[in-house]
Order: C-alpha cells, then sequence, then structure tokens
C-alpha cells in the first residue's frame, strides 16, 4: 500500500510540472500536488514509529 502512495505522489508531481509548464490547470495540481506531499510525510512518520 506504501508503494501506491510513492507512485500517485510521483504522478501528481510529473502532472504539476506540465501543469506548471502549460498554466492549464494549474490551481487544481497544486492543491493535489501539497495533498500528495502530506500524505507521504505522514506515511514515513508513520513507518518511522512503528
Amino acid at each position: 500500500m506504501g508503494n501506491l502512495l510513492y507512485i500517485v505522489a510521483v504522478i501528481l508531481i510529473i502532472a504539476w510540472l506540465v501543469g506548471f509548464v502549460g498554466y492549464s490547470a494549474g490551481g487544481i495540481i497544486h492543491i493535489l500536488l501539497v495533498i500528495a506531499v502530506i500524505a507521504v510525510l505522514l506515511q514515513i512518520i508513520q513507518g518511522r514509529r512503528i
């Protein structure tokens, strides 16, 4: 399940870069990118706790 989270984060980063260059859906992509980064950080923090 953790690998799926990283795959989603990478896809969102790539989509953010494409949106940043094209300015087509920049606002939505930025919000999704922030959510993905927070999810990855939470996964890393929880993984180290166990």
